[in-house]
């Protein structure tokens, strides 16, 4: 909760302070650059890199002014870039990271400038961050084209950020690091699928503002189908109830809570039972393990009184890795790091 105040803060900062510059007119190419890591050492150079974070956010802010709302996707992944970009810049990161983020922000700032339309929606993995979370990005992709997506764009646009970000503290420190990162991450997934669920009779306009010729038609947004997606956790070679990670179980709840709320029809729940790649005592054994946690979320899932009728599980073992921890030590960090693989995923389906 903290690091959420604090990137909060950090952003209401920026823009504050963008009401003080001065915009001369609309770039034409990308031109803001940060002092190089190793020239960072005097008030004048980091004053000199805080103007061009106060002028970025200026011309966001010039962009939303203008028309582009808040939830617009292009403008949503430009203020995350810019956003974690200098929060690695004010934790003193001095990789590529803080520089090749605020490159991307700017590059979707100057596009939107200049009135690009389409604009690419693809995530670059700068300073060489480590792809985490396959499950993840899935999640987010599988929103992308939907009719929900005008509801959920903004989640989705610093999800994906998130993402990237996690990537770069993993390569750097390793996982007790990354983790924070992810945690917004999954928060911003299970966000984003609410808000594409809840956007049925919402409308949505272009992306790019209207062209003077008359207004844009509204578009009526119908509801996706589902799954509503939670992740139950285990800890290392265990299966039982009492072995599964207790703040796992708030994404059933939220799960649960979200149908109740939304008036929706659940259809069926699909598990999938997996375990991480570490080999136990015999061939099968992590086969066997992802069956029988399948097998607890199932009794954990009648005992919250869904139909047991409505319920099928499969174990896929070690086949499906959602992160591979490579190089992780000692062991005791490569077991919590492998944590998310220790997992049953839980599809909610929702019917019409």
């Amino acid at each position: 909760m903290h690091l959420r105040t604090t990137r909060s803060n950090l952003t209401h900062t920026l823009l504050a302070a963008a009401a003080l510059v001065v915009m001369t007119g609309t770039a034409a190419a990308q031109q803001t650059r940060l002092v190089p890591q190793e020239q960072r050492i005097t008030d004048e150079a980091i004053h000199a890199d805080l103007q061009g974070y106060e002028a970025m956010q200026g011309r966001i802010k010039a962009l939303n002014g203008a028309g582009r709302p808040v939830r617009d996707y292009p403008l949503s992944k430009a203020q995350c870039w810019l956003d974690v970009s200098f929060h690695e810049y004010t934790r003193n990161d001095r990789s590529a990271f803080p520089q090749e983020a605020l490159t991307e922000s700017e590059k979707l700032i100057v596009g939107m400038e200049s009135g690009v339309s389409p604009l690419p929606t693809d995530t670059a993995l700068v300073n060489q961050a480590k792809y985490l979370r396959a499950d993840l990005w899935q999640r987010l992709k599988a929103i992308h084209g939907t009719a929900g997506f005008a509801c959920a764009a903004q989640k989705v646009a610093c999800g994906e950020v998130e993402l990237v970000h996690a990537g770069n503290e993993f390569n750097q420190q390793q996982w007790r690091h990354s983790r924070p990162y992810i945690e917004i991450a999954e928060d911003l997934v299970n966000d984003a699928e609410a808000l594409a669920r809840q956007c049925h009779g919402a409308t949505a306009t272009p992306a790019a503002p209207a062209a003077p010729a008359g207004p844009a038609t509204p578009v009526v947004v119908a509801a996706p189908a589902g799954p509503l997606i939670a992740n139950v956790l285990f800890e290392f070679d265990r299966d039982q109830y009492g072995d599964i990670r207790s703040y796992s179980l708030q994404s059933v709840n939220r799960a649960l809570a979200a149908i109740e709320a939304e008036n929706l029809s659940l259809a069926g729940v699909a598990l999938v039972g997996h375990a991480d790649r570490l080999q136990g005592r015999s061939p099968d054994h992590n086969q066997r393990l992802s069956q029988r946690r399948a097998q607890t979320v199932r009794d954990l899932l009648v005992s919250r009184g869904i139909d047991p009728d409505k319920i099928r599980y499969e174990y896929r073992g070690d086949t499906q890795q959602v992160q591979q921890c490579d190089d992780v030590k000692p062991r005791a960090a490569l077991l919590e790091c492998l944590l998310p693989n220790r997992r049953v995923e839980v599809r909610f389906e929702l019917g019409r």
